[in-house]
């Protein structure tokens, strides 16, 4: 054991002192920030400025449009050839021309300055209203404002209730996102790491340190502690990550809150509206937060995320290992790469057709087989797992990580000193059973 911590130090500080760790240690937080940051300031800086001139032949739609603080409608009563022809030497950016066939109205939107899709969007949503609400006056007898007097709100709240008859509430929203999330960062985590102990494998037996090192440790010994040494790495990165991502937010949240003129920006009431939200009751909004967060079971999901994180990693990490003491150079791995990664990325495919039915046969099954658990699991435990199922998938997980350990660790032990020769599935099969 003591020689397994050994080689587990080795590992760990021979790669957190490399300059290549602490550069991405320190860039990943800022990309990933960056990511989310930089689009909702550029969206600040560069909005749709349009000023339209309005040409209504059908003059059901005057006073219709509602200018905003990127957009103004100006209506014309002028004809629409003159109004092509003064175009270019007008302040208007676009002209925008509504026509009359004999069953519904047409629009034909000139520019001189590309309309955003939101723009178009707006005023397509306008002239639909309009249209709407002549239709509904005219077959009906009935005004827009009688019919937005009956405003129905209904919002089903979702409730788990088990056996002994205890009630959860739960969003599928957030649980959507919590799942999804988790399964992405696992996937990620697994593939990026996983390859490392691959490389380090491959590095060290092509370098022949490795004939020096298992003179004095058993090749299984060292295999794992290469695997659990890198996997410390990983977790090692992964926390600073999410620490200094959440500190570079939280700064740049301030700084765009501070750059905001509020009376030159919606209100949320007025955005929520817009998006088909109706009313919004922003005094309770600290309140429904607080709510939404007590729903999520905190301690359950990131216990099991720390569980199938490092559980994923550990049995696809022993596979990677057996993959790079079996070849010689990178190139070669790709003929057993592909039989370990379908698992994995099958996994990742399926996972949204699992959020969809969390508790279906096919996320049921795929949340207990070890090779896509670790994502699987992850997508479904937000939407609420019974107990002996989570036992379940981890206690097969462990026996899955040692299954693989096994098998890594008989290929391992015979392909690290094999050079030059190029390795076949049945050479492979013959080391698994190899008595020496």
């Amino acid at each position: 054991m003591n020689k397994i911590n050994l080689i587990i130090q080795r590992e760990y500080l021979t790669r957190v002192k490399k300059k290549s760790f602490v550069i991405m240690t320190l860039l990943g937080p800022i990309l990933m920030a960056a990511l989310m940051i930089v689009p909702v300031w550029l969206g600040m800086k560069d909005q749709d400025f349009q000023i339209i001139e309005v040409i209504d032949e059908t003059g059901l739609f005057i006073d219709q449009f509602e200018n905003t603080n990127t957009l103004r409608f100006e209506h014309q009563f002028v004809n629409i050839e003159f109004a092509k022809d003064s175009f270019y030497n007008s302040k208007y950016t676009s002209i925008l021309h509504i026509s009359s066939s004999d069953k519904q109205s047409k629009a034909k939107m000139y520019y001189k300055k590309q309309p955003g899709i939101n723009t178009i969007s707006k005023i397509e949503n306008t002239i639909e209203e309009g249209i709407r609400n002549i239709e509904l006056k005219k077959q009906f007898n009935i005004t827009k404002d009688q019919l937005d007097k009956i405003n129905p709100n209904v919002s089903v709240e979702t409730i788990f209730r088990n056996a002994d008859g205890a009630e959860e509430t739960k969003s599928s929203a957030i649980s959507t996102v919590l799942g999804f999330g988790a399964a992405i960062i696992i996937y990620m985590f697994i593939f990026l790491y996983g390859v490392q102990v691959m490389r380090g494998v491959i590095e060290e037996k092509t370098n022949r340190i490795v004939e020096i090192i298992i003179s004095s440790v058993k090749p299984f010994q060292l295999m794992l502690g290469k695997i659990v040494g890198i996997a410390l790495v990983g977790l090692t990165q992964f926390l600073l990550w999410i620490a200094l991502t959440t500190i570079i937010i939280s700064i740049a949240q301030v700084a765009l809150n501070q750059a905001i003129d509020v009376a030159d920006t919606a209100t949320i009431e007025e955005v929520m509206k817009a998006q088909g939200a109706g009313n919004v009751d922003t005094s309770n909004m600290g309140q429904q937060i607080q709510e939404i967060i007590d729903e999520i079971p905190i301690v359950t999901l990131l216990i099991s995320f720390l569980f199938y994180f490092l559980g994923g990693y550990l049995l696809y990490g022993a596979l990677f290992a057996a993959i790079g003491s079996a070849v010689d150079s990178e190139a070669d791995t790709q003929q057993f790469m592909m039989p370990i990664t379908i698992p994995l990325i099958f996994s990742f495919v399926v996972a949204q057709t699992v959020i969809q039915n969390p508790d279906g046969a096919m996320a049921f099954w795929l949340s207990l087989f070890p090779l896509t658990s670790p994502v699987i699991m992850m997508v479904r435990i937000p939407f609420g797992v019974e107990t002996w199922e989570l036992l379940l998938s981890m206690f097969l997980l462990v026996l899955g990580f040692i299954g693989t350990t096994w098998i890594a660790g008989r290929i391992y032990r015979t392909g690290i000193l094999m050079y030059g020769k190029k390795i076949t599935y049945k050479e492979l099969w013959k080391w698994l059973f190899y008595k020496g």
